[in-house]
Parts: C-alpha cells; sequence; structure tokens
C-alpha cells in the first residue's frame, strides 16, 4: 500500500533509538523527509546515518539538544520548512511510590510528557490547517488505558495530554481541515525503557532479569514483546492519507494484554 506522504517533512521527537527511531524508519521507508531529535548527538548521527541508506532520496536532518525547553523546540521547528507530521515522544519518567515524588519530580513528568507535545502541536497546527493537511501523533503508553502502579507519573502526565488531544482533535476547525491527532500507546516493546522497567521490578521483587521478564511475557496473549519496527509501521499508516478519518483515538499496541472490551 502507497501511503501517499512522499516528500512531506515529520518531525519525530526522541528518535535516535527505540520507538522514535521506529517511527522515522517507517516514515523515511514512504519517502518522508524527517527532522529527528534526541539528546545525544552521537547515537543521533548514528541513527541519521542508518536512515539515509534506507532512502538516500529524501532529507534526514539532526537536531541534538532537549526538546522539553523552549530552545530545544525552537531549534527542531527551525531545522524543516514546514512541518506535516509531528511525532511527539519522550522518554518516560522513573517509576517508584508516590510518597518519595516531590513537587519537582510531578513538574519534569507533566513537562515533558504533557506541556512538550502541547507546546509542539500549538507550533505547528496553524500551518497544517492552512495547508490542508496535517498529522499527528503521540506516543504515549498502554498505562493510559491500563494503569501501572510504580509508573505514577506517567500515568498522570501522559493521561493529561490524552484528555487534551481528546478535545482538540474533535474540534471541526482542526478535523475539517485533514489535520488528525491520535495517540499511539505501546504496551511491552523491546526497547530500553522496556529493559530498564524489567530490571527495576527485578531488583523489588529479588529475582534475575531473566525471570521477571520470562514472567512478564508469560501474561501477554501474543507471549512476546513487540519490536520497533512494527510499532513504526503503524505510526506510519496513522501519518498516511488512507487515514485521513481516524482522529482523537487512542491505537493501543501490547499484544492483546489489556483485558478491556473498549
Amino acid at each position: 500500500m502507497k501511503l501517499g506522504i512522499d516528500g512531506k517533512w515529520a518531525l519525530v521527537c526522541a528518535a535516535s533509538k527505540g520507538l522514535g527511531k521506529g517511527c522515522a524508519k517507517a516514515l523515511v521507508t514512504e519517502g518522508v523527509n524527517v527532522v529527528i531529535t534526541a539528546r545525544g548527538a552521537e547515537a543521533l548521527e548514528a541513527t541519521a546515518a542508518e536512515l539515509r541508506t534506507l532512502n538516500p532520496a529524501v532529507k534526514v536532518v539532526t537536531v541534538s539538544g532537549d526538546i522539553t525547553t523552549a530552545e530545544g523546540r525552537a531549534a527542531a521547528l527551525a531545522a524543516a520548512p514546514h512541518i506535516d507530521i509531528l511525532i511527539n515522544n519522550a522518554g518516560g519518567p522513573p517509576p517508584g511510590d508516590f510518597r518519595n515524588w516531590s513537587r519537582d519530580d510531578w513538574i519534569k513528568a507533566v513537562d515533558a510528557n504533557m506541556l512538550t507535545p502541547i507546546e509542539l502541536m500549538k507550533a505547528v497546527i496553524d500551518g497544517m490547517c492552512e495547508r490542508g493537511f496535517g498529522r499527528i501523533v503521540n506516543i504515549t503508553s498502554g498505562a493510559v488505558k491500563a494503569p501501572i502502579d510504580t509508573l505514577g507519573l506517567s500515568n498522570g502526565a501522559r493521561s493529561g495530554l490524552t484528555g487534551f488531544v481528546a478535545g482538540l482533535a474533535r474540534q471541526p476547525k482542526v478535523a475539517s481541515r485533514n489535520v488528525t491527532i491520535n495517540g499511539l500507546l505501546p504496551g511491552p516493546f523491546d526497547t530500553d525503557r522496556m529493559q530498564g522497567m524489567l530490571a527495576n521490578w527485578a531488583k523489588r521483587d529479588g529475582k534475575s532479569v531473566a525471570e521477571t521478564a520470562s514472567e512478564r511475557l508469560s501474561k501477554n496473549p501474543a507471549q512476546r514483546m513487540g519490536n520497533i519496527d512494527e510499532f513504526g509501521a503503524t505510526c506510519a499508516f496513522l501519518c498516511s492519507q488512507h487515514a485521513s478519518f481516524i482522529t482523537g483515538q487512542n491505537i493501543l499496541m501490547d499484544g492483546g494484554e489489556c483485558p478491556g472490551t473498549f
């Protein structure tokens, strides 16, 4: 299936590895020019080189820096002539017990996982509406639908973003202009983030990481972790011409783990 987005410009946040990298790979394969961001310049440049080999016809621009700062956002946005596709993504806050979190911990989580995506959407959405095309995908978490007890900071901040988007995506002046905003909610994917969580749970329970991973995946109907390429492919479809009637939705990718009917 041709997605009809070749020649578009995308900003993919936190794209040097993990889910962001999977999204960037899929978009580049479809002929999309990308601006990719991350804090670590070395990993970012390595990913950029890999993306260029996938499709030498597209432009791959790197912007290393902190997307949660005004300066980082300005640099990323200035690196493209305009933004047709925005993939909001940020590393999740650390796990723990809410009794140990300070106000500063909460502010940092909300800033990274709610306010930064909102600021980026604010910067690009009017241009998208004027051009009659825009795709925004917010990478959040399966915890939005089925909260994880040790991830309270993430549960709160990402749910706040989800609630905000539910209203914005449905505004007629946005949806009628072929601008869609959706959430993509990962469950257990084989990323550094997941490996870190497994290590944390293993330490808490006095078990090995391998044992913890086996127990964790035994509860998943798919009996495995997802991989970044299948995540990226789903993201690319949501960004395609074919997905213009999908907006305000939260697409759960978790191998069937969430037990809810809806």
